[in-house]
């Protein structure tokens, strides 16, 4: 398997040592690169350097912050499944046809089921409306959630999200935030905030303690001030790095058509954790 991870100071993800695992696993040789946009210089230009990997023979690529829209567009009509609706990738298999997968989407559902069980998400309070919003949302309809409240700094982003998502979804203005939030049964953080690179949390603690259940999409670290603030205020918590592993199951799957055993590789890549 040769692939890249392309993303925004992505200097520690944990990825390639997932990877890493479910190929040692398949007997597989893994050759892996972090094209961090970060420490690059200029605008990156991120169809050509796709392109670039195509036209090399790579596996494929896996997107993060803040290119997941911007691979959907790539993909084009090679977005596959559950994708297809989505508006976001995080998944690129080169071949004939290209292939766009959202693993993200299928993670979240993964996640989900893991720690809430049959669960209904109910009435959701979600800040960000960018790539992992994309996934995020449409999964909480899938799950039986009965209104999901959308807010962004970019109010358009966050309408039309909404408007993707369906009636169960609305946009609502930053300064009307914190009502949903009190009024809501779980809250979701699909901001960067909380990475390294931009501490904080977009949701104030404050407003937490009558919601049943948070989560956040940041995994690096997997204790965010947004899900430390949760706990504390007795909800149910769900991370980020659970997404993740979940989402590695997924992308190893993609890139190979090598289902791994679920129960045995997620146990295996608990020792990833981030602090």
């Amino acid at each position: 398997m040769r692939a890249s991870l392309i993303g925004e100071h992505i200097q520690k993800t944990r990825l390639p040592a997932a990877l890493q695992i479910m190929c040692d696993e398949a007997g597989m040789e893994l050759d892996f690169d972090l094209i961090d946009t970060a420490l690059l210089p200029g605008i990156f230009d991120f169809d050509r350097k796709v392109t670039e990997l195509i036209e090399a023979g790579w596996t494929g690529v896996t997107v993060t912050h803040p290119f997941k829209i911007d691979a959907a567009r790539f993909a084009g009509s090679g977005m596959t499944g559950e994708a297809a609706n989505l508006g976001a990738a995080n998944t690129l298999v080169f071949g004939d046809p290209l292939k766009g997968l959202n693993t993200d989407h299928s993670g979240f559902l993964g996640a989900w089921r893991h720690i809430m069980g049959a669960d209904s998400p109910g009435r959701v309070a979600m800040a960000g409306a960018g790539g992992v919003a994309q996934a995020i949302g449409p999964a909480l309809v899938k799950l039986g959630a009965r209104k999901i409240s959308i807010w962004d700094v970019a109010p358009e982003k966050a309408q039309a999200l909404a408007d993707k998502i369906g009636p169960l979804a609305e946009a609502v203005p930053a300064d009307e935030a914190p009502k949903v939030i009190e009024q809501a049964d779980g809250l979701v953080n699909a901001t960067a905030l909380g990475m390294a690179q931009y501490p904080g949390s977009a949701i104030a603690p404050a407003l937490m303690g009558g919601q049943v259940w948070a989560f956040d999409a940041v995994y690096t670290p997997s204790s965010t001030a947004f899900l430390t603030a949760a706990a504390e205020a007795g909800l149910n918590v769900i991370s980020g790095f659970e997404l993740f592993r979940h989402m590695a199951l997924g992308t190893f799957e993609a890139y190979t058509g090598i289902r791994p055993d679920a129960d045995k590789t997620l146990a295996r890549l608990a020792a990833l954790k981030p602090d």
